[in-house]
């Protein structure tokens, strides 16, 4: 029979056992989170959506193709910070893309690399990289400390024959081709100056904690046809300039639309509804999706008459999804519900007036019409902008007011979208 001494000594030996057991694990922990790196706060603050190319739609979506040249490209970040990778884009490409190098560099106001910020980039360590068919890539990442609405170029370096690019077709800024050869880092002369950005899908920076990332689903009026090329005068852009100087740091743009773009259809690069999963909810950062998109719908839908008249072409996208106020919206729902399964807040654009463009009908007003409706009593979207109103003349509602439209009373000028940027109250987005 034990004593009571016994007792006692037995169980401060277990305690003794214990708490050294605790004290080794402890120090494993610790040594653990030690060697753990620090969690990266990832967001997208540039992006250009990625377009199949169609030699049936024009000049404009035909296919083009690069072999052993240097392709240069310069765009604008949104947010900054502390590091950065690029996510580049094969996404339509029948065959791997082999990438002999790309180089990256900030630019200063006048267009030139500011000393000291150029770097080589790496992937997997290794300077070059292959891109598999169907495919993005991100690089490898890069400590550099970046500003808010810091300006870049990216060189990518195509040691062989590309096959058809995949490529985002209205850059709105001039994309240089070298002659045969590496010209990373080199000057050279350009055989050929195009507007399209080849194989680049998005700058993504390590930002400050907090930071996310607004989203746009969206056609040519986001894509800022009709503004000046060069000067990043979208309405994504001027909301950038507004975001950085309110919230320094905190909100990076993901300009994903495209020229022709439908909710619906494909035709100018998939539908909507078809690159929602690609284009939106793969990004790292998202918090918000603004969808403004449907005009492409409604004109080709009940415009493609008036088109082919004054054309003189076939209506090549006449096969697209039947459009009614029911088919639209649900449309619509489709994405809100989609983004909603992922965290994301979905934020309704009311579609914008377009009486006087090539394809604008009656018809397509009264769908028009009630599409907005529908938007604005909150019970499509988690929020909403009314576009429609910042847009339209005061003295003639179903058209754009003077000044702000480009000529064709359907895309933008500087004053317009700089007018739908500052339409927006910053206070959505938390």
């Amino acid at each position: 029979m034990k004593t009571q001494v016994e007792r006692q000594t037995r169980s401060k030996a277990a305690a003794v056992r214990a708490s050294r057991l605790t004290g080794a694990f402890s120090a494993a922990l610790m040594l653990l989170l030690a060697a753990t790196p620090a969690q990266a706060d990832w967001i997208t603050s540039w992006s250009a959506a990625p377009v199949r190319p169609r030699a049936d739609l024009g000049p404009l979506m035909a296919p083009k193709s690069f072999n052993n040249q240097t392709l240069v490209q310069t765009l604008r970040i949104a947010a900054g910070g502390k590091a950065l990778r690029l996510r580049l884009t094969n996404a339509f490409g029948e065959k791997a893309l082999e990438i002999g190098g790309v180089r990256i560099a900030l630019l200063d106001a006048q267009g030139n690399e500011v000393p000291g910020t150029a770097r080589m980039l790496s992937f997997g360590g290794a300077p070059h990289a292959r891109v598999p068919a169907r495919a993005p890539l991100l690089s490898d990442t890069i400590a550099m400390t970046v500003p808010d609405l810091a300006r870049m170029s990216v060189q990518i370096y195509v040691p062989g024959e590309t096959g058809p690019c995949t490529c985002h077709e209205s850059g709105l800024d001039n994309m240089l081709v070298s002659p045969p050869g590496n010209y990373l880092g080199k000057s050279f002369e350009p055989v050929e100056t195009l507007r399209n950005r080849p194989f680049l899908a998005a700058v993504e920076v390590d930002a400050i904690e907090g930071a996310g990332t607004i989203a746009m689903l969206a056609d040519s009026i986001t894509d800022g046809i009709g503004s000046t090329l060069g000067a990043n005068r979208r309405w994504p852009d001027f909301l950038a300039a507004r975001l950085a100087a309110s919230a320094p740091g905190k909100w990076g743009i993901a300009n994903q639309g495209i020229s022709g773009n439908r909710v619906l259809s494909d035709g100018f690069g998939d539908s909507a509804l078809a690159r929602l999963d690609r284009d939106i909810l793969s990004l790292p950062g998202v918090r918000y999706v603004i969808v403004f998109e449907g005009v492409n719908d409604l004109g080709i839908a009940f415009g493609a008459e008036k088109m082919v008249q004054q054309s003189g072409r076939p209506n090549i996208l006449a096969d697209g999804a039947t459009v009614t106020l029911d088919t639209m919206l649900e449309g619509y729902r489709q994405i809100a519900e989609r983004a909603r399964a992922r965290g994301i807040t979905a934020v309704g654009a009311t579609i914008a007036p377009y009486k006087g463009a090539t394809y604008w009908t009656e018809e397509a007003e009264a769908v028009r019409q009630g599409i907005n409706a529908a938007i604005r009593s909150g019970k499509v979207f988690d929020a909403w902008l009314d576009f429609d109103a910042a847009f339209g003349d005061p003295e003639n509602p179903l058209q754009m007011r003077p000044g702000y439209h480009m000529g064709d009373f359907l895309h933008g000028s500087d004053a317009g979208y700089e007018a739908l940027a500052n339409s927006i109250d910053l206070s959505l987005f938390k």
